[in-house]
């Protein structure tokens, strides 16, 4: 989907509203807002949780199953002492959206019960800038269709940042399904921020990233390149980044592509990645990576999951209370 991004920014991180989409963020709300509440969060969790979010209200709304997302915007939520009104993953079978109600009238019943928050993943493509911009309540995208999942491409940053200490001067490789992964097209529009990414495009010709995206990597001067075949670009890879194939979005891959080490992680996958490298996938897996590789020092496909419960946090915090955020991240 080639959407244009949201005609406002938030170069005043303490102004965040909607979060939609990762065109929004600019570097300094990344690293001297986001990332700081983030290992804050971390610490909140693990000494079992604070009232930042006390009184104030969520509902969450998925018009599809998930398993990560939904469990840690709720378990977020409730880590900062707020309340979680109603919560969904399969709206569009369990609710007026499968009697054909749009989504349109969706929201302004929902916000109509004066939640402070609504927090939705969406079927289709672009209902998520749809939705925010006739919103008075703030709007977190989890999701919409092959779009966009921005507080998914925050946490792989994150987690990216947290191993090397940074994020320029690494080589990074995505694997699989470009064409509609969403966390693929959000993760693109990050890197492009950034001055020293080298990226590697690995799929099969029919799930080849967009253009626009590779016009966007072009114009904002990230090296990147196509290839068919993940064991000749291995031995070179910081971040290699798997995904499955999105056959909800109507991707498919032959038997033939399915070959060991060509777009699935292999025993000479493993020996050719550099050893201080890391593994990542955004889950749920399928063939591309083997569970034997859960015991690898570089699998941190777990770790990020994880970190997805404390970027999360952040973002909540900043969207709820801002007030409390220069005090927190003084500290």
């Amino acid at each position: 989907m080639n959407q244009e991004p949201l005609n406002f920014s938030y170069t005043d991180a303490l102004q965040l509203h909607h979060i939609i989409q990762t065109q929004q963020f600019d570097l300094d709300t990344i690293f001297h807002y986001i990332f700081p509440l983030a290992d804050h969060m971390k610490m909140i969790v693990e000494t079992g949780g604070a009232n930042y979010l006390a009184g104030k209200n969520a509902i969450v709304w998925f018009e599809q199953p998930s398993t990560r997302t939904h469990v840690s915007f709720i378990a977020a939520f409730k880590f900062m002492g707020g309340k979680i009104m109603f919560s969904t993953e399969n709206a569009a079978q369990f609710s007026s959206k499968f009697k054909g109600e749009s989504t349109a009238d969706t929201f302004k019943i929902l916000s109509g019960y004066n939640p402070d928050i609504i927090i939705s993943r969406f079927i289709k493509a672009g209902d998520a800038l749809t939705v925010a911009l006739s919103s008075a309540v703030p709007i977190i995208n989890a999701g919409d269709g092959d779009n966009q999942h921005p507080t998914q491409a925050l946490l792989d940053l994150y987690t990216i940042y947290k191993k090397f200490g940074r994020v320029n001067h690494t080589n990074i490789a995505l694997v699989g399904d470009l064409l509609h992964g969403r966390t693929i097209r959000s993760l693109a529009y990050l890197f492009g921020k950034f001055s020293d990414i080298r990226l590697s495009l690995v799929s099969t010709p029919a799930l080849r990233i967009n253009k626009d995206i590779k016009d966007y990597l072009t114009k904002h001067s990230i090296d990147w390149s196509e290839h068919t075949d993940l064991l000749r670009i291995a031995s070179q890879m910081d971040v290699l980044y798997m995904t499955r194939i999105q056959a909800e979005q109507g991707s498919s891959i032959e038997e033939k592509d399915k070959e060991p080490g060509r777009f699935s992680i292999d025993a000479e996958v493993l020996r050719l990645l550099p050893q201080q490298s890391i593994i990542m996938h955004p889950l749920p897996r399928l063939w591309e990576i083997p569970e034997y590789v859960d015991n690898d020092p570089r699998a941190h496909y777990f770790i990020q999951a994880q970190n997805g419960l404390y970027i999360r946090m952040a973002l909540l915090l900043m969207v709820l209370r801002p007030d409390l955020v220069p005090q927190i991240i003084k500290n």
